[in-house]
C-alpha cells in the first residue's frame, strides 16, 4: 500500500515537473556512505561506499527520464584521498574502476564520461582506467557525466590562473597589460570543467549544508538544495522534491549567464 502511494506521489511530481522549468546541469555531492552503512548495521561501514557508487548510476537515469543533460558528481577531493587510511582509499578507488569506469560505461551507453579533478593525485590504476573510460566515451553525444575526483575548488581556481599567466607570457604580453586585461572568461576557459555550463541546481545528501569547495567558481550563481537522506538512501522522491524546489526558486533571466531553462520531454534511460 505505502509503495502504491509513494509511485503515485512521484508521477504526479513528475508530471508538474515536466510542465515548469528544469536544471539544465545537476551537481550532486554524494555524502553519507558510511553513516548509511552503519545505520542499516552492516559489519564493514566502507560497504556504503559500494552502494553509494553503485547509486550513481541510478541517479543518472533519473536525469536522463527527465532530458537533464549535464551531471556532475563529486566523488572524491584530494583530501579524501590524502587523508584517509590507504586501505579505505585502496577500496574506494578499485569501487571506482570497477563500477564506474567498466560497469557504468558499458551499462549507460548515452553518456560521455568527463573528469575534473587531479589525476596525478589518484592512484596509477584509477588513473588509468578513468583516463582508458573517458576515451571510449569520447564519441557520444547528448549527456555528459563529469566527475570530480582528486578535485579541490580552490585549486582548480588557482591552476586555471597559472594556466592564463603561462599562455600570455608564453605569447610576450606585459605583465602590465595582463593586469589589466584578464578576464574572468580567460579564467572560465581554463578550469577543469571548461567547455560544460554551469551548474543550475547542486544537491548535497546527508544534511550536510556547505559545498566543502566544490565547484567554488561554477556554483556562483547555482541553486542549492540540501537534503537529509544519506547518498545511498538518496530516493527517486528526494530527486523530484529538490528539482520541485529549484523549480520554485528559478532564477531571473538576469542572475544567470546560462541559457534560460528549455521545455523538456521525457527520455527513456
Amino acid at each position: 500500500m505505502l509503495y502504491a502511494l509513494y509511485t503515485l506521489y512521484a508521477r504526479h511530481l513528475r508530471s508538474r515537473l515536466l510542465k515548469g522549468p528544469l536544471p539544465a546541469h545537476v551537481a550532486l555531492v554524494m555524502d553519507g556512505n558510511r553513516r548509511w552503512a552503519k545505520e542499516m548495521g552492516l559489519d564493514n561501514p566502507s560497504q556504503g561506499h559500494r552502494h553509494g557508487v553503485e547509486h550513481i548510476e541510478t541517479v543518472i537515469g533519473w536525469c536522463a527520464d527527465l532530458d537533464i543533460r549535464h551531471v556532475t558528481i563529486y566523488v572524491a577531493s584530494v583530501d579524501n584521498v590524502r587523508k584517509r587510511e590507504s586501505a579505505q582509499v585502496a577500496f574506494y578507488m578499485g569501487l571506482i574502476e570497477e563500477i564506474i569506469a567498466v560497469r557504468l560505461v558499458d551499462s549507460a551507453p548515452r553518456w560521455r564520461l568527463h573528469v575534473a579533478g587531479r589525476l596525478d593525485e589518484l592512484p596509477d590504476p584509477t588513473a588509468h582506467a578513468l583516463k582508458l573510460a573517458v576515451d571510449r566515451t569520447r564519441d557520444r553525444e547528448g549527456f555528459h557525466l563529469t566527475l570530480a575526483i582528486g578535485y579541490d575548488g580552490r585549486q582548480e581556481v588557482v591552476d586555471a590562473l597559472r594556466s592564463v599567466l603561462t599562455d600570455k607570457a608564453d605569447a610576450g604580453v606585459p605583465i602590465d597589460e595582463l593586469a589589466r586585461t584578464i578576464t574572468a572568461d580567460d579564467i572560465a576557459a581554463r578550469l577543469y570543467t571548461a567547455g560544460r555550463p554551469d551548474p543550475d541546481l547542486i544537491i548535497r545528501t546527508s544534511g550536510e549544508q556547505r559545498l566543502s569547495g566544490f565547484l567554488i567558481w561554477q556554483s556562483a550563481t547555482a541553486r542549492l538544495h540540501f537534503c537529509d537522506v544519506y547518498w545511498p538512501g538518496f530516493r527517486h522522491i528526494d530527486f523530484l522534491r529538490a528539482l520541485r524546489s529549484y523549480a520554485a526558486r528559478r532564477p531571473s533571466s538576469h542572475e544567470t549567464s546560462n541559457p534560460p531553462p528549455r521545455n523538456h520531454s521525457p527520455v527513456t534511460p
